[in-house]
């Protein structure tokens, strides 16, 4: 699947060689967080998460994220795809790029597989996270270091994992009704799932990110700026933190587990593979080596 991710983003000209993307392993992703959904949906998922990289790396890496006024015509474009709702009968949209492109063939899919309230939840939540790339770009922009409960809501957005959660539930089967997923104990775990997996993420990933010009954009960097630039507390601060928000994970899901139907625990085991799966891949893919 993993050959099929790369020909996909190639398609699309989202890359050429493809070897950043192969050291991503989206599909290796994509497989551990989803390993027993039909081949179809775990490939929608893994397209989203190659996807989420190739626009990561070029607003992270490539300097499209260096400024608002650069990053905000691309994100212009992209909204423009999401509000069409991967509309079968609508012409191809024009002035995206590679990236409209691509996305607009993930909403196509996303809106052939399920149902309409899961098209309409899965484009709210990439919408989400646009947006809060337009944050990121403007304290790029002017230097600042955001405030720890500042970063914790935004990243929850900047990670991409939200939609992510609402392919996965595709693939696996979890399709909660609006109702459930209105639910405030839901809610609080889902987004205490996103903090997991992108707390994970910045703790892997902080190596890599400082050994050129530091980002703000990681847990460690602003833990660090909180206690006067003293790296190995904030590494131990953000670890303590992950271990602290994961034993509260736990025990909401007991609670949600007991009291569930067969859906709702479809949706728990989702979350939970999802959280494995990202500690299992930032061992072993490359993207942080």
């Amino acid at each position: 699947m993993g050959g099929d991710s790369i020909a996909w983003a190639q398609r699309f000209g989202l890359i050429t060689s493809g070897q950043r993307l192969r050291r991503a392993d989206a599909a290796g992703l994509a497989g551990r967080a989803c390993p027993t959904g039909p081949v179809e949906r775990v490939r929608l998922l893994a397209d989203l998460i190659s996807w989420l990289f190739v626009m990561d790396d070029a607003c992270d890496e490539d300097g499209l994220g260096g400024a608002p006024t650069r990053l905000a015509p691309t994100v212009a474009a992209l909204l423009d795809v999401l509000d069409r709702h991967g509309d079968p009968g609508a012409a191809l949209p024009t002035g995206g790029g590679p990236l409209g492109d691509a996305l607009d063939d993930l909403c196509r899919r996303v809106r052939h597989l399920g149902p309409p309230g899961l098209l309409l939840r899965f484009t709210s939540q990439v919408r989400d996270y646009l947006l809060a790339l337009l944050w990121e770009a403007a304290n790029r922009e002017h230097g600042r270091v955001p405030a720890l409960a500042e970063y914790v809501q935004m990243r929850r957005h900047t990670g991409g994992v939200q939609p992510s959660f609402t392919l996965t539930d595709l693939a696996a089967g979890g399709l909660a009704g609006p109702e459930r997923h209105a639910d405030p104990a839901l809610v609080a775990l889902d987004l205490l799932a996103a903090d997991l997996v992108c707390w994970c993420n910045d703790l892997f990933s902080y190596g890599k990110e400082t050994r050129g010009t530091r980002d703000a954009h990681n847990l460690v960097t602003v833990l660090a700026e909180g206690s006067r630039g003293d790296e190995t507390a904030a590494l131990l601060a953000a670890a303590d933190r992950f271990n602290k928000g994961l034993a509260a994970y736990l025990e909401a899901e007991s609670a949600l587990w007991a009291t569930g139907d067969d859906v709702l625990r479809t949706v728990l085991r989702n979350r939970r593979a999802w959280i494995r799966a990202t500690y299992d891949w930032s061992r072993t893919a490359a993207r942080y080596a």
